[in-house]
């Protein structure tokens, strides 16, 4: 064995050390091993397998050691003195890799020389530590992302939006910086700062983009700077700015809700299509349309100003409530409730507090969200079972969210600005809140902040809630009128709570056949299975009412009908079957009735639809030998022969039609019509470049407008220059593109179709398009 020499010291004695051989050294040598440490190095013993805590072979072990007394303390306290040389003042000078970072240095391959003793080539990876991560790790690392991701995807969202000023764009770059960090977290862990890490490499994502598009060419040089500037970015600013674009009115309310919940709630298509139960790709397309709509209305990031902004902030509140409300009550399904909307709904509301603190309305959402939210465990029994609010164990209320949302109410009222809508309600379930039981309960206070409300919000749900609080502070007559005046509102046709209501004050007057009928009839209107379960069992521990039932009689007459009559006659009758109860007996159904569920269901329908729907009660009531039930109901005129010259005639859904909030298009389409009088074909065949804007006709002569036509049609154009005027709102699929002089080259969408503008017009006032022009 070759001798290596070693030119060191002894760092304690001074003797030389240079001259000794590796391997055994003699007796009496201070600087020899002792017997049971020396080492052959050819010794296949089990000495020479020295391993280390980790499990890898002590490098050295059998090479060279130290005296005993000799020997400095490795790292973490090691007495082995095998640890890695800390620092270049050690006292002594190291050999080979001792120290170091134990690897072979790239390059290092086989040795010159062949033969039996050579030394094999040395892997190139040879060294490199490997992260084994256990299964735990790695779920870990992705438990965090997610809840990073919860937390701050909604700040760099804005933050990109505000940077590319397109939406879908900022959504797209925000995904690539969290696929980034899916990617590289569960190698090299979790960052100290993770939603600093994800910020800086989303905006650097952004600017990589924008360099690479070369769309905003004129932007880089500021978008670098913002890159590499240390003052902290408005992202507060930002996200209330994306507050206020997910909520702008172009926006339907149901594309509204889903572009919320995905930009500042950070779920998912699926997530949100499983709160509101309907198909994944349904909320995928609402989301893409709702992004394209603001991308082709050109909506600002910016905030509201002046009058705008109370308009705008009640479209962003009342898009949060919507979210929870369908999670305290959700319209469909099996369970009563949806936890996830309401716990997803409070932590927009407490967002929204700390952006706009100045605001009363926000505190006051925030205050109403909080303590409705305390009784959700409350409100169902052991079998899911709606309990109703007088019958809640409250002792099962949330102290917690009761306390923070009566401190919510008190930073609302510390504002002192006149309350609002939604103070008024957070007042309301104050006093809920204070009464200790049910008998407790100062309905008299609620009753007056009702009658508050109602000024300054006169929806008839609210009308309908008044009438509650006045039963329980008046009695029970009095609440009954009130809620029968809101039986002809065509906006409570179908609203399952109305019969509820009437039920519950028709038994505490001791109407138990009549309420039972209310029972059935809610029951048949929700489409909620445990509501639906829990009406049918109130309704079965009522006495029955004699008598043969509406439905029975209808089904029995629409069998004797051919099958073309039996279906027209059989929609009437399916509605006089929702509006008055299908258990309803037969002998109770009166002209009156009827008439009221007509002036509900009909009122605003074309002549020859309400004499159909006539007609089909008069025969039925002839077949069941009741009174004419038609008697109460006037045949309508239909015009049949050539339209005759002179004023438009006066239609009750065209009076307030130019007052409703329509979008631009219908908007100005209707104004078009009403004002030229051309035939609905040739409007929808304008194009843009054949329009006179100063003429106030098209260049053709065939149509001509005034001045509220006018006025809207610059807006509808804005910039484009060609192409069809009247635009439908998505692009055509690839197996269907029109003809080119039918599409818009600008934005890749089709001309409005007829059949589509007629849908349009019919769905928002049961009249056709031909009603415009007189």
């Amino acid at each position: 064995m070759r001798p290596f020499p070693v030119t060191s010291a002894c760092s304690t004695c001074g003797q030389a050390t240079g001259s000794q051989r590796l391997g055994r050294r003699t007796e009496g040598d201070p600087h020899a091993l002792p017997d049971d440490e020396q080492v052959d190095r050819h010794d296949p013993g089990p000495r020479r397998e020295a391993v280390r805590r980790d499990g890898r072979v002590r490098r050295g072990a059998e090479r060279l050691g130290r005296a005993a007394g000799h020997r400095r303390p490795g790292p973490r306290g090691r007495p082995d003195g095998l640890g890695r040389r800390r620092d270049h003042r050690d006292g002594r000078t190291v050999r080979r890799g001792q120290g170091g970072r134990r690897r072979v240095r790239p390059g290092r391959g086989p040795q010159q020389g062949g033969g039996p003793g050579a030394r094999p080539p040395v892997p190139q990876d040879r060294g490199r530590r490997r992260e084994h991560h256990p299964g735990g790790v790695l779920t870990d690392a992705h438990a965090a992302i997610d809840g990073v991701w919860k937390f701050e995807s909604a700040k760099i969202i804005a933050t990109l939006t505000r940077m590319v000023n397109d939406v879908g764009l900022a959504e797209e770059l925000a995904q690539d910086a969290l696929v980034a960090a899916l990617e590289q977290w569960p190698e090299s862990g979790v960052p100290d700062n993770p939603g600093a890490w994800l910020m800086t490499t989303a905006k650097r994502r952004a600017v990589d983009h924008i360099r690479r598009s070369q769309r905003l060419e004129r932007k880089q040089e500021q978008l670098a700077r913002e890159l590499d500037e240390e003052e902290r970015e408005p992202e507060q600013d930002d996200v209330l700015r994306l507050m206020f674009i997910s909520c702008h009115p172009v926006l339907p309310t149901a594309a509204r809700v889903a572009l919320t919940l995905r930009l500042l709630g950070g779920l998912t298509a699926a997530e949100i299509a499983r709160a509101f139960l309907v198909n994944e790709q349904r909320i995928a397309q609402r989301i893409a349309a709702a992004k394209q709509t603001l991308a082709e209305h050109r909506v600002p990031f910016d905030l509201p100003e002046g009058d705008e902004l109370g308009e705008r902030l009640s479209a962003v509140l009342g898009v949060i409530y919507l979210i929870f409300n369908e999670g305290y009550s959700a319209t469909s399904g099996a369970d009563l409730m949806r936890p996830g909307l309401c716990l997803e709904a409070l932590r927009l509301g407490r967002l929204l507090a700390e952006l706009a603190p100045d605001e009363p309305e926000v505190h006051g959402l925030v205050a109403l969200m909080e303590i409705h939210a305390s009784r959700l465990a409350a409100r169902t029994g052991p079998s899911g079972e709606p309990i109703q609010l007088h019958e809640q164990n409250r002792g099962r209320w949330d102290q917690l969210l009761i306390r923070r949302g009566f401190t919510a109410m008190l930073r609302a009222r510390e504002l002192r600005r006149p309350p609002g809508p939604y103070v008024l309600q957070a007042a309301i379930a104050v006093t809920h809140a204070q009464a200790r039981t049910a008998e407790a309960t100062d309905w008299a206070q609620i009753a007056a902040l009702y009658e508050a409300l109602v000024r300054q919000l006169p929806t008839p749900i609210v009308r309908l809630n008044r009438a509650v609080a006045i039963g329980r502070a008046q009695g029970p007559q009095v609440a009954l009128d009130l809620v029968d005046e809101l039986q002809a509102d065509p906006a409570l046709r179908d609203y399952h709570l109305l019969p509820s209501i009437r039920g519950d004050l028709l038994l505490r007057l001791d109407r138990a056949s009549e309420a039972r009928l209310e029972f059935e009839r809610a029951a048949s209107l929700t489409r909620n299975d445990a509501e639906r379960d829990f009406l049918l069992a109130r309704a079965a521990d009522l006495p029955a009412g004699e008598g043969v039932a509406l439905a029975d009689a209808a089904e029995e007459f629409l069998a004797t009908l051919a099958p073309a009559t039996a279906h027209s006659y059989g929609q009437t009758l399916t509605r006089l079957r929702r509006s008055l109860g299908g258990r309803t007996p037969l002998a109770s159904l009166t002209p009156g009735k009827v008439a009221q569920v007509f002036e509900t269901a009909w009122s605003t329908a074309a002549a020859k639809t309400w004499n159909r729907h006539r007609s089909a009660v008069k025969s039925f009531g002839e077949w069941a030998s009741l009174d004419d039930l038609a008697g109460a109901l006037e045949r309508r005129p239909e015009h049949t022969g050539p339209k005759q010259a002179g004023p438009k005639p006066s239609q009750r859904p065209l009076n307030d039609l130019w007052e409703r909030d329509l979008p631009l298009r219908e908007r100005t389409l209707y104004r078009l019509l009403y004002e030229s009088g051309a035939p609905i074909t040739t409007v929808l065949a304008l194009d843009v470049d054949d329009l006179d804007l100063d003429d106030r006709r098209s260049r053709d002569g065939k149509v001509a407008w005034r001045s509220a036509t006018a006025r809207l049609l610059p807006d509808l154009i804005g910039d484009r220059t060609r192409g069809p005027l009247f635009l439908s709102d998505r692009r055509p699929a690839p197996a269907r593109t029109p003809a080119p002089e039918n599409l818009c080259p600008d934005t890749g969408r089709r001309r409005l179709s007829y059949e589509r503008a007629e849908y349009l017009f019919k769905k928002s006032t049961g009249f056709t398009l031909h009603a415009l022009k007189g």
